[in-house]
């Protein structure tokens, strides 16, 4: 089971050192399994995590008719869609849901689902899918509330749009559209995020020809039918810049490999006007920090190559252990910082107004160990890396957040030196007799 239960517990104010691979990424992972939907041929993503996201991509994947299973640490995709109608309750679970509708649209000419959910940090609108699509010949259907009905009898076709805003998942689902409809698609004002980038690579690989991908204005010539292909996601910048944050909250030495500190130089280089070194390779990165966090100042997210909205609370929980002032605004979602109530209780000095989070000082006594929610994937994760830094114990519960974006969150820092696991729950009446800290024992192995 990907989505563990249980709490995670923290005993904080212990350095951390060593050495961390950085895995695929999820946001591109759940683009390349929508991507499936079009291939005639067998496609295989290597190395993916195993994600409560990702079962979720496999379950709508397996509702459309398809084949969808591991093997080993890879994926495999085979088969054509043959039901138009997504399984509602899998569908609401997660955001990313809305991107296999442009696939089932270009291969079945219809895509009904429930609405997509995700995290609660803000207004998450759909209409720059739907623009988009409806000028590609697609028409939204009555469907009652909750549901989404799209239809294209007569197939897609190509089109000249320009998205008011540069959206990553509008982006995505335009390129999904466009890639195996009639004509040629111009696409203007669009994403510039590398997960656009590993999509469109991913899509020529398996035939398609796109142009421009990375960059605001993306050119696709469509195409009858896509091959399959082998391919390996690009890793996860979220993920690298987590451990980042994590090593200057907790202080030590932890290099990041696998994962080219370009995909999050604005993290490294703000850590670096904390106080942090920070050195870089092609492929890695090594942050350590050893003396005081200094504030950082004003800083805002952006769209790529700014600041991650993901990494913003990531930054936030270093930020609560320097001495200084610092404050850091999310331009993209207005409820980004729910993880501020759970720095309170650590002892953090926060200050939560609209989109803006003030953080510090440090109080002179420092944190201190609390019972926390997980508010948010990224704002949980957020949690467990300002909990490194405190003293004593602390809880973090509603794991489900983090389960859905980190694979082995817990196993990847204590293999660094921290002291951490999960709390699992007794599954029956005989794990209930076995003491506590020997569950603990069992799940995770022994505390460091």
């Amino acid at each position: 089971m990907t989505q563990q239960s249980g709490r995670i517990w923290v005993m904080g104010g212990r350095p951390l050192n060593g050495t961390a691979a950085i895995p695929a990424a999820k946001n591109s992972v759940l683009p390349l399994l929508a991507a499936a939907l079009l291939c005639r041929g067998p496609v295989r993503l290597r190395a993916v995590p195993r994600l409560s996201d990702v079962e979720c991509s496999l379950g709508l994947l397996r509702g459309a008719g398809c084949a969808a299973h591991w093997q080993g640490a890879d994926i495999v995709v085979a088969g054509m869609p043959s039901n138009s109608t997504l399984p509602g309750e899998t569908a609401a679970q997660m955001r990313a849901s809305i991107l296999f509708c442009a696939p089932l649209l270009a291969r079945l000419g219809r895509a009904e689902t429930s609405l997509p959910g995700g995290c609660n940090i803000g207004a998450r609108p759909i209409d720059l899918h739907l623009e988009g699509l409806a000028r590609m010949g697609a028409k939204e259907l009555d469907a009652g509330a909750g549901r989404l009905v799209l239809a294209a009898p007569g197939g897609l076709h190509g089109t000249d749009f320009t998205l008011r805003f540069p959206s990553v998942g509008a982006t995505e689902t335009l390129l999904l559209a466009a890639v195996c409809a009639r004509g040629t698609t111009v696409l203007r004002g669009a994403a510039r995020e590398p997960e656009i980038s590993d999509l469109a690579d991913f899509l020529n690989r398996c035939g398609g020809r796109i142009e421009g991908a990375g960059t605001s204005t993306i050119h696709i010539e469509g195409r009858r039918a896509l091959s399959g292909c082998d391919f390996s996601p690009l890793p996860d910048r979220i993920f690298a810049s987590t451990l980042a944050c994590a090593a200057a909250a907790a202080g030590g030495r932890v290099e990041l490999t696998g994962c080219p500190p370009v995909l999050y130089a604005p993290v490294l280089e703000i850590l670096e006007q904390m106080g942090c070194t920070v050195e870089r390779g092609a492929d890695r990165a090594e942050v350590a920090r050893f003396g005081r966090l200094y504030g950082a100042g004003r800083v805002f997210t952006g769209v790529y190559p700014g600041l991650a909205t993901d990494a913003a609370p990531l930054l936030a929980a270093a930020m609560l252990c320097a001495e200084g002032e610092s404050s850091i605004e999310d331009v993209v979602f207005e409820r980004r910082f729910g993880c501020a109530e759970g720095f309170e209780r650590l002892g953090g000095r926060v200050n939560r107004s609209g989109r803006v989070l003030s953080v510090g000082p440090l109080p002179e006594s420092g944190l201190h160990g609390a019972t926390l929610t997980a508010p948010d994937l990224r704002g949980g994760a957020a949690l467990v890396v300002a909990a490194l830094s405190a003293r004593g114990k602390s809880l973090v519960e509603e794991t489900r957040h983090i389960d859905r974006g980190y694979a082995g969150l817990c196993e990847v820092l204590a293999s660094l030196g921290g002291r951490i696991g999960r709390e699992m729950q007794p599954l029956d009446a005989a794990v209930k007799k076995i003491p506590s800290k020997k569950q603990i024992y069992l799940a995770f192995g022994a505390k460091r």
